[in-house]
């Protein structure tokens, strides 16, 4: 506890002897990558200090009610891509998944990462990690408190989206009692957790259901029946008019079959480059194998991407898994 008190201090301490901010999250952005981005620029304009919010994607569809969500640039928004000297990363496994936001930073940056990915490797001159925490919003809420700076609703509907988006709904096994305390105090600042529930978790767009009946049609299993995949080409995401956003839960369908234990989902987007996401049901550590190809995660949902053709990613990954059943099997057994 002591450690991980000296680590918010030390981010209180960065940021409050610093000013000029670039914020900035992971590439193909989500629930808490957003989240987390608009919630240290509230913080930051509390402490009356300046910032530029920047990612390389667009922030998705149904995360645009989020106060500030507006004024993130992107490598689209034709904004001047000057440099800056201090950087805040949140919600970054590794400092390569901030994308070309590097573009951005001095040679002689200093970088604050907050992260609750367990394969994080201290990437920032300061680092605030914390593996048990079900999302970097999590963090966040007890950053925030830190500094002594109160929270009011949109503060607070910022963080709960980040904590209801990467707990499924409170449903994942990251939903801790810490988890629930936090969002009872969030709804007492007024956060509608039904309405948001409902707009996150049930709501689906056409060219979301459009590419997930592509995506199922090609539902294909191991021969013991423990691994099931699906993918989704170029092809597909044009002729359904899916955006990467509206691919975001398709790897839990293979996931959630009776007996699977892993659920994977390629996305090929170039001839030679698929994207990869899985999502375990507990033997298998996902994060582990998904190091094996470059990325990382947690230990029941990671990704990473593979430089090769589709066929070809198929066949790695899925043989990577296999071995990471037979070495569970194996060990009970033993």
């Amino acid at each position: 506890m002591n450690d991980w008190i000296a680590q918010l201090d030390a981010a209180v301490d960065f940021i409050r002897e610093r000013d000029d901010f670039l914020v900035v999250s992971h590439v193909q952005p989500d629930g808490d990558a957003i989240s987390s981005t608009v919630a240290v620029a509230w913080l930051l304009d509390k402490l009356g200090k300046s910032y530029t919010m920047y990612n390389e994607g667009p922030v998705p569809d149904r995360l645009h009610y989020l106060t500030g969500s507006e004024r993130i640039q992107t490598n689209a928004s034709g904004a001047a891509g000057r440099a800056y000297r201090h950087v805040i990363a949140v919600d970054c496994a590794d400092f390569s998944r901030v994308g070309n936001a590097t573009e951005r930073f001095e040679e002689n940056f200093e970088l604050l990462n907050i992260d609750h990915h367990p394969t994080n490797n201290g990437y920032g001159r300061v680092n605030v990690l914390r593996s048990d925490a079900a999302a970097t919003a999590e963090i966040l809420y007890e950053l925030i408190e830190r500094t002594g700076t109160a929270l009011d609703k949109d503060a607070a509907t910022a963080i709960y989206t980040g904590m209801l988006t990467d707990t499924g709904g409170f449903r994942y096994s990251n939903t801790t009692p810490n988890v629930l305390s936090i969002a009872s105090r969030l709804i007492d600042l007024g956060v509608d957790g039904p309405m948001l529930a409902e707009h996150l978790l049930e709501r689906m767009t056409l060219q979301q259901m459009l590419v997930l009946q592509r995506a199922l049609s090609r539902l294909t299993f191991s021969a013991d029946k423990r691994i099931a995949w699906l993918w989704v080409t170029p092809g597909d995401m044009a002729d359904t008019g899916a955006r990467n956003e509206d691919l975001e839960g398709i790897v839990n369908f293979p996931r959630n079959v009776e007996g699977v234990e892993v659920g994977i989902l390629f996305k090929q987007n170039a001839e030679n480059s698929v994207k990869v996401s899985l999502r375990s049901a507990g033997k298998v550590d996902v994060a582990a194998v998904s190091q094996l190809f470059g990325g990382g995660g947690h230990v029941r949902a990671a990704g990473c991407r593979v430089d090769a053709a589709l066929e070809d990613a198929i066949g790695r990954l899925t043989a990577a898994v296999g071995k990471a059943l037979e070495s569970h099997d194996a060990s009970q057994n033993a």
